[in-house]
């Protein structure tokens, strides 16, 4: 029995003795001859798997669009013969002062205030567009900033979209973003996968470089679907 424990202690500190040997000695020569030195086996292999960053991001390029948008958006507040409030927002298209918005924010025979830069403005409504829901108002201002329109025939499905808004508040205006995708289109109607208040309806729709898109109306169902571009450009006359 003790003969069996004897060899089984030997062996066990002849390992050990072995594995010192092979580690310390052995492996080190072998990796420093020349037939096994272009395989760099002193050194533990590394895999590395490439990543590609994109340095501008597509979250930076919404938020600067939207500083760009900020000061474009008129707010939109009317009266109407029976005494309703309705409340909306435009959209400045020249720095002279003409701003577009829905012809249902603006109902013939209401009181309207138009806000610029938070200001009450003076305005004059000079068209509308029952069957498109547009109308085009001129404020008594100079020098607006403006913005682009976007390419109708470039706008795809999936596309990124952005609006923007004015909320009236006992405190004051407030401005207000939501975001979404371009979820159907044809040439008399965008639909987004955005949901709002009625309160958002006149604002405009952008892509993620502040190009003009649309202006939105709110459907029944909450849900925003906007008067493309193309449209609203034609009403202009540009």
């Amino acid at each position: 029995m003790f003969k069996k424990i004897y060899k089984i202690l030997f062996l066990f500190i002849f390992g050990i003795a072995g594995g010192i040997f092979a580690d310390q000695i052995l492996w080190p020569y072998f990796v420093e001859k020349p037939l096994f030195s272009e395989y760099r086996l002193e050194q533990t292999p590394i895999y590395v798997t490439e990543i590609k960053e994109i340095t501008v991001t597509e979250n930076t390029a919404l938020q600067d669009a939207i500083e760009r948008v900020e000061n474009t958006i008129v707010g939109v507040r009317t009266q109407t013969v029976d005494g309703i409030i309705l409340q909306g927002s435009g959209l400045i298209v020249t720095s002279d002062g003409l701003f577009v918005t829905l012809n249902d924010l603006v109902p013939k025979g209401s009181v309207f205030s138009f806000f610029v830069d938070e200001e009450l403005a003076d305005f004059q409504i000079l068209k509308r567009d029952v069957k498109e829901n547009l109308a085009l108002i001129k404020v008594e201002k100079s020098n607006l900033p403006t913005l682009s329109f976007a390419d109708f025939g470039k706008i795809k499905l999936g596309q990124r979209v952005f609006l923007m808004g004015i909320v009236f508040e006992k405190a004051g205006l407030k401005k207000t973003v939501n975001q979404g995708i371009v979820k159907s289109f044809d040439d008399n109607l965008i639909e987004t996968n955005i949901f709002e208040q009625n309160t958002l309806a006149g604002s405009p729709l952008f892509d993620i470089y502040a190009n003009i898109v649309g202006l939105n109306q709110i459907n029944k169902d909450g849900k925003v679907v906007s008067i493309p571009v193309s449209k609203i450009k034609e009403f202009i006359g540009l």
